[in-house]
C-alpha cells in the first residue's frame, strides 16, 4: 500500500469516527460516570472495527450486502440493544438521585466491564460499520491479492483512529463534568444521553421495516 493510499484510508476512517452515531453518544454517557468507564466504552467501540475487518477478511460480512433480510435483522437487533442501553441508563440516573448505592467500588468495577461490552456490542451490531468496511476496504487492497493480513491491518488502523477520537471525546466529557460538578446538571446530561440512545435505537429498528 502506497503512502497516498494509506493517508486516504486514514482520512476516511476519521470521517467515519467524526460522524455522530451510537458510539459517540455511548462514550459520552459512560464518561459522565467516570473517566475509566468512558475510556472503556471507547476501547470497546473501537475494537469492534477489528471484528468487522475479520468478517470482511473471511467473507462473512458480504452477507449483509447480499441479503436484505440479514441486514434488516441486524438493524432491528442493534436498535433494540440501543433502546436497552438508553432505558438502563435512565434507570441508573434515577437510582443515583437517591444517593450512592451500597458496594460502590464493586459497582464501579462492574461499570468498567459493562461499558466495554456495551461499546463492543454497539459496534458489532451496527451494520453501517460493516457496510463501510465492505465498501471501502476492498478499494485499498491490491487487485487479486486481497490478503487477510492486509485486511486486518486496515482494521487496526481504523481501530486506532476511532480510539483517538473517542478517547479525546471521553476526556473532554469527563473534564466538563468535573468542571460543572453539579448533581442536577450531571443527572440532566445522563438522562439526555440516555434519551438519545433510546431514540437512535428506536429509529434504527423502525427504519429496518421501511
Amino acid at each position: 500500500m502506497t503512502f497516498p493510499s494509506l493517508a486516504a484510508f486514514i482520512g476516511l476512517c476519521a470521517i467515519l469516527a467524526l460522524t455522530p452515531g451510537p458510539d459517540s453518544f455511548l462514550v459520552l454517557r459512560y464518561s459522565l460516570s467516570n473517566a475509566r468507564s468512558g475510556l472503556s466504552a471507547a476501547f470497546g467501540s473501537s475494537l469492534g472495527s477489528i471484528f468487522w475487518a475479520a468478517l470482511v477478511g473471511i467473507g462473512l460480512a458480504a452477507l449483509l450486502e447480499q441479503s436484505a433480510e440479514a441486514y434488516r435483522i441486524m438493524k432491528i437487533v442493534g436498535g433494540l440493544y440501543l433502546i436497552y442501553l438508553g432505558v438502563t441508563a435512565f434507570i441508573h440516573s434515577r437510582r443515583m438521585q437517591h444517593g450512592p448505592l451500597d458496594g460502590e467500588r464493586t459497582v464501579k468495577n462492574s461499570s468498567i466491564r459493562s461499558s466495554f461490552l456495551a461499546g463492543l456490542l454497539s459496534c458489532m451490531l451496527n451494520p453501517k460499520v460493516g457496510l463501510f468496511f465492505l465498501a471501502i476496504v476492498p478499494q485499498f487492497l491490491p487487485t487479486g491479492n486481497a490478503s487477510f493480513g492486509l485486511t486486518m491491518l486496515l482494521g487496526v488502523i481504523d481501530f486506532a483512529v476511532s480510539m483517538i477520537y473517542l478517547g479525546v471525546l471521553s476526556f473532554v466529557a469527563t473534564k466538563a463534568v468535573l468542571w460543572l460538578k453539579k448533581p442536577s446538571v450531571t443527572k440532566a446530561m445522563e438522562r439526555t444521553s440516555a434519551g438519545i440512545l433510546a431514540t437512535l435505537g428506536l429509529g434504527t429498528a423502525i427504519s429496518a421495516n421501511s
